[in-house]
């Protein structure tokens, strides 16, 4: 049987304790195997392992002896409980080995859970599990967690009761990173938080969240826009030591200067211009954006999207004999002087 998007995520947290197997398919690895290792824990409980009622085996060893996947099945485990046979890497080749396997399959066998890469919808894997009565297949997507997953992940990492703006931020949060690196954030949440009762808050979060080449860039863009041009110097070597190039610089410095350019010149003024950003922004990072927008006029604003054109335009010329990030540097600080009060 074929688990729906909306199915799926409820039988992962409640698996059919009397079927005989599920098959998990998708191009992310660790979307993956987050998610079997969500149905094995709710299906066999957090001794499985320890009490050897798990048995974990490797597709590619199914090509050499198809039988030992049955023989697992049909194995009698010294602990009680149910039983599981987790079948990883698998594809179209183990096809043959699972379906002697299903066939044979009994009530008070171990189930077999099958872990796959991407597969299409004519592959012979997914239409076994797919036309079986008593086994189901579910396709697992690159699709950011919705808010139940999100609250699902929040209450294993011990983290309730979390106020609405913390749970926006957590939410734009999962958007941009991995599967393995937000479940990893919130458990780094969940230490910070340790001990202290007050309400999670966006400014926590941020502590929190990874660090990347994209916060050096904000650095350098946050102090060029609120007119530090003393600073500029040292984080471009810092920039241009983790590799960044002055193209790349020069297109997230328009980026940056675009995002303040709409919320400064919006109707509404400034504070009506951020909340209408998608997507939206929040508790520091939203704070400064706003300070930086207020010092800027919108006719500044455009002023400085047209140098950075020219720039642009500079870096990118066929017959350019001026090093690359001397260029840049100067355009930045010539921003960073637009900006200054006056």
């Amino acid at each position: 049987m074929k688990l729906s998007a909306r199915a799926a995520p409820g039988y992962f947290a409640k698996p059919d304790p009397a079927s005989a197997g599920l098959l998990l398919y998708g191009s992310d690895a660790m979307r993956i195997a987050l998610k079997r290792q969500q149905m094995l824990a709710a299906l066999l409980g957090p001794q499985a392992e320890a009490e050897m009622r798990l048995t974990r085996m490797q597709a590619a060893e199914l090509r050499r002896d198809p039988a030992q996947l049955l023989d697992a099945v049909k194995a009698t485990g010294f602990f009680p409980g149910p039983r599981a046979v987790l079948v990883e890497e698998a594809n179209d080749n183990a096809t043959a080995a699972v379906a002697a396997a299903l066939e044979d399959w009994k009530p008070g066998d171990a189930q077999i859970v099958v872990a796959a890469g991407a597969l299409k919808a004519a592959s012979k894997l997914r239409k076994l599990f797919e036309g079986h009565a008593s086994a189901y297949a579910a396709g697992i997507y690159d699709d950011p967690p919705d808010r139940a997953e999100i609250e699902r992940l929040l209450a294993a990492a011990g983290l309730r009761d979390i106020p609405s703006d913390a749970m926006t931020a957590l939410t734009a949060l999962a958007a941009t990173l991995s599967p393995g690196d937000f479940a990893q954030t919130l458990e780094k949440i969940a230490l910070y938080k340790h001990g202290d009762a007050t309400p999670l808050s966006p400014a926590e979060i941020e502590t929190c969240a990874p660090l990347s080449h994209e916060a050096a860039l904000d650095d350098v863009l946050n102090v060029v826009a609120e007119a530090k041009a003393a600073e500029i110097g040292p984080l471009l070597r810092r920039l241009q030591a983790q590799g960044t190039n002055a193209t790349g610089l020069c297109i997230g410095a328009t980026r940056h200067f675009r995002t303040l350019y709409t919320i400064a010149a919006d109707s509404g003024g400034p504070a009506s211009g951020i909340g209408k950003l998608r997507p939206p922004v929040f508790g520091p990072r939203r704070d400064r954006l706003l300070r930086q927008a207020q010092g800027w006029r919108p006719d500044r604003l455009e002023r400085a999207l047209s140098l950075l054109t020219e720039t642009d335009l500079q870096l990118r010329a066929a017959g350019r004999t001026a090093p690359a990030m001397a260029l840049m540097e100067r355009t930045l600080i010539r921003l960073a002087m637009m900006g200054a009060p006056r």
